[in-house]
């Protein structure tokens, strides 16, 4: 029994996921806490003209009063045209978007709703926005010192300082959109995602005993869509009070509908339904936060559009190959397949199918590899990927990479007519043709 790298699944992992995956999560926080920032400035204007009239500094207060009615000049100018700019600038960000996805894949937009540079610029600008109507509406008609209430002095001062880092945010929001456009990075950006997804993820246990005789089945029960998350702690949880072992029928990222068995039940009843609630995610989409395959699937995707024959760029192949080779070389001496989750006692709880080095090679190298004919570039990188990864892999997974470095060579072959096109096309190159 081996379970080297388990990881004892995290209560709120789940919502944390779910919340990256929004875009009105970020702002909103961003709206509370700079309405409790302009109650504390308030509160700092108001001590500091209390003080000043206490005192009788009149001469210095009525400098602090001109000052707050220059900067309300300002503040007034830069609130009408804030909202502009917020949305001339995400608006052209959006056609970016929609250009990276139309010319690598619709997966891409999920880069632009995680991007953290993109959720702070978006919370920054309209916090500056909102902060700029609360500071208009401190400001007084009142100039006489002894009888003005509060001068916006603080507010003033952090109005300028959020304008200025609205400035910054601005530069390097759009450095990080037109990145977004290249390939480059994002196919790296892919890789890294995939590579954090694998490093904190339990990997599978080799050895295990099965979790005994099937006793009863959950369905699934509210809507159609793909298999996102689970909540696996609770599961662990729920199983634990029930003194049974719980086993995952569908793999992460499969599509389920209701009335399909999604739990089955091993050693005993089925928890009670409030335990198992919010316990599986079910959305339109696959993300990459228990998916281990998705990233894969990605670069495979990009791949494929990329031979096309309305887009053929294969040079966007191969630097798809080299991440997916990569990722197969990050993989390759770890245990996969079922993931065994413990309670707090060490006993199993929860088994979670996942996918096997075969699924994983076959996912990787078999779309692409049927689209390389005419494409010697692909078909080199292709061919030194399979013997870099027959060099690193133990001798129990070079099987899937010998039939599929097999299979290449038997596709080009046949589309292939002249021999020494095919001694070309089959030369191992890590750069396709230079």
């Amino acid at each position: 029994m081996s379970d080297r790298g388990y990881r004892r699944p995290r209560p709120l992992s789940p919502l944390r996921e779910h919340l990256r995956d929004t875009f009105w999560f970020a702002p909103t926080m961003g709206f509370v806490c700079v309405f409790v920032l302009w109650l504390v400035a308030t509160e700092l204007d108001d001590a500091i003209v209390t003080l000043l009239q206490r005192e009788e500094a009149y001469d210095e207060l009525g400098e602090l009063i001109a000052f707050s009615q220059d900067a309300k000049t300002i503040v007034t100018t830069i609130s009408s045209a804030m909202m502009t700019f917020i949305g001339v600038v995400f608006s052209i960000s959006l056609v970016a978007v929609q250009m990276a996805s139309g010319q690598l894949t619709p997966r891409v937009v999920r880069i632009f709703v995680r991007s953290r540079i993109s959720k702070l610029t978006l919370t920054v600008f309209l916090a500056t926005f909102l902060f700029l109507l609360l500071v208009l509406s401190s400001y007084e008609s009142e100039s006489d010192p002894r009888r003005v209430v509060s001068v916006p002095l603080v507010q003033s001062l952090l109005i300028l300082v959020m304008l200025g880092l609205s400035l910054l945010l601005f530069v390097v929001y759009v450095s990080a959109t037109l990145r977004l456009m290249q390939v480059g990075p994002v196919v790296d950006r892919i890789a890294r995602d995939s590579l954090r997804v694998l490093g904190r993820m339990p990997r599978g246990s080799r050895g295990e005993d099965g979790p005994g005789p099937e006793t009863a089945r959950v369905m699934h029960e509210g809507r159609a869509g793909v298999l996102r998350d689970v909540n696996t702690a609770r599961l662990v949880r729920a199983a634990r009070r029930q003194d049974v072992v719980l086993r995952l029928i569908p793999r992460i990222g499969d599509f389920v509908v209701p009335g399909t068995p999604v739990l089955a039940v091993h050693g005993g009843a089925v928890p009670p339904p409030h335990r198992l609630r919010y316990t599986v995610s079910v959305s339109v989409e696959r993300t990459l936060h228990q998916d281990l395959a998705f990233g894969l699937r990605q670069l495979a995707d990009i791949a494929l559009r990329a031979l096309s024959t309305s887009v053929n760029d294969p040079t966007t192949a191969v630097q798809c190959l080299d991440r997916i080779v990569q990722f197969l070389a990050a993989v390759a001496h770890l245990p996969l397949g079922a993931v065994h989750h413990r309670d707090r006692d060490g006993r199993v709880r929860l088994v979670q199918d996942g996918p096997e080095w075969e699924d994983l090679v076959d996912l990787a190298f078999e779309e692409i590899r049927w689209c390389v004919a005419g494409s010697p570039q692909v078909s080199r990188r292709l061919m030194a990927g399979l013997d870099d990864l027959l060099l690193l892999v133990p001798e129990d997974r070079k099987k899937s990479l010998v039939r599929h470095r097999a299979l290449l060579v038997q596709t080009v072959e046949r589309t292939v007519p002249v021999s020494a096109d095919r001694e070309f096309a089959l030369l191992p190159d890590r750069q396709g043709i230079g």
